[in-house]
């Protein structure tokens, strides 16, 4: 999972998350695999912030493999698991927001993240406090 995500966290597009950190988050990944090798082509987390907010991370599919619909079905599977957890939004910062507006999430202000997510992960990035990134929300 490390070598898939590599060159976007050193372009600074994903955070980066020690190999304890996914070990100790694996459950909330959901992984693509090629059928026949077994390969993993792509993966996302859906991290759970509260009963009412769940976030989309680490959403990264090989640059191999896209245009192929993986980087969408990921996210759909994800929104779907947070439905069945009862979840009311599920959030998003990103880089590509037309790429999740077009699977139905919203752009919203980043002042109306709560701020536990800002400063538990955001501080991590190489450009914090200067993010372009915007935040888009999915009301389940």
């Amino acid at each position: 999972m490390q070598r898939l995500v590599k060159k976007e966290v050193e372009e600074g597009i994903i955070l980066p998350r020690s190999d304890d950190e996914v070990a100790t988050n694996i459950r909330s990944y959901i992984i693509a695999r090629l059928k026949e090798s077994k390969e993993i082509v792509g993966y996302v987390a859906l991290h759970i912030h509260s009963q009412r907010l769940a976030e989309i991370r680490s959403l990264v599919v090989d640059a191999k493999y896209r245009n192929r619909a993986i980087g969408s079905n990921l996210v759909e599977c994800a929104v779907e698991e947070g439905r069945k957890l009862g979840v009311e939004e599920v959030l998003t910062l990103t880089y590509m927001g037309s790429f999740f507006q077009k699977l139905g999430f919203v752009e919203i202000p980043k002042e109306t993240i709560p701020e536990h997510k800002i400063w538990a992960d955001c501080i991590k990035c190489k450009y914090f406090p200067v993010c372009n990134e915007i935040s888009l929300v999915k009301k389940l």
